[in-house]
């Protein structure tokens, strides 16, 4: 196993559809306070405010643990998520005392992620008609692994949830959370591929994974069939998108080199998560046979015509 990332679950062969996966958001799954008081996590957001101005707090959900039932009917898997912000996420799993922090967690508390804000973000093996795998070059302006490559992917928005203020955990139905945590997502392939949500397959969740380069981070890593082409879906991502300022390329590696990607260059250019996603989608043999297209949403998409 690569030591950036490690697998904190693995879903039953084939994937977790939304109807198999229950959340139970609550302040028990919070973070703890820091030692002492949370004055550094201020700092180091007013430090990182001066060198990337651009960046902004959010709202976020926390995952506290995962708990898999597969003798059980649907829902299969519980997720227990918290509420945090992407301010206490560089203040904590990026700070330089995160290590100090996880070590003190496990003697505090006896989990060493009890003060981190471990913000769970998502993630998509996402792949093309012709059974390419969609990867993204990072953008230098963005605050995570910037110039290396990734998967499609984000955060679920509580606020998404919200008609307005703050999130607060009694107004998050668990029903809407996973709505939400799978919705995202597809958006996030929308917003930075620029695809249409109609060539999109429902996601099926394949596992979760940990970025161990910002102290245990999770992501649920999904499998996202798409009716398009890669020649397709290359024309649409050059014609822009709402996130097209996060990634400055597009890259396709067929399916069949997914398995031994391990083995190459390419594999040291990827950041974590494309990693963990990577190695959760070779995990899910089906997946690979082309039984995840019987999922897509629409059976046919109009062919395009290059557009540079």
């Amino acid at each position: 196993m690569d030591p950036e990332v490690s697998l904190l679950l693995l879903c039953p062969l084939g994937g977790l559809s939304q109807e198999q996966v229950a959340v139970e958001l609550s302040p028990a799954h919070d973070r703890r306070p820091l030692p002492g008081g949370d004055k550094s996590i201020t700092a180091i957001w007013e430090t990182r405010l001066q060198t990337q101005p651009w960046i902004f707090d959010a709202p976020k959900f926390r995952l506290h643990s995962a708990t898999l039932a597969s003798r059980s009917p649907p829902p299969q898997l519980l997720l227990n998520l918290g509420l945090t912000s992407y301010r206490d996420f560089l203040g904590t799993n990026w700070s330089s005392s995160a290590s100090w922090l996880r070590q003190q967690g496990a003697t505090d508390w006896g989990d060493k992620q009890a003060y981190l804000a471990d913000p769970l973000g998502v993630g998509a093996t996402l792949v093309t008609a012709d059974d390419f795998l969609v990867l993204l070059r990072r953008s230098q302006q963005v605050a995570e692994a910037p110039g290396m490559v990734d998967v499609p992917g984000g955060h679920p928005e509580p606020q998404a949830l919200c008609s307005g203020g703050i999130p607060q955990h009694k107004d998050l139905p668990g029903e809407l959370v996973v709505r939400e945590l799978f919705s995202s997502v597809l958006q996030e392939i929308c917003d930075e591929v620029n695809l249409p949500l109609h060539t999109l397959s429902q996601p099926l969740l394949l596992g979760i994974a940990c970025n161990e380069t910002s102290a245990g981070r999770a992501s649920a890593e999904f499998y996202v069939q798409c009716g398009l082409t890669s020649e397709e879906v290359r024309n649409y991502y050059m014609s822009g998108g709402p996130e097209a300022h996060e990634s400055t390329g597009i890259i396709f590696v067929e399916t069949q080199r997914v398995q031994r990607l391990q083995e190459t260059e390419m594999w040291a250019q990827l950041c974590p998560s494309a990693k963990g996603a990577i190695l959760l989608y070779n995990r899910h043999p089906p997946l690979q046979s082309g039984a995840g297209k019987s999922h897509l949403t629409q059976p046919s998409v109009p062919t395009l015509s290059p557009q540079l």
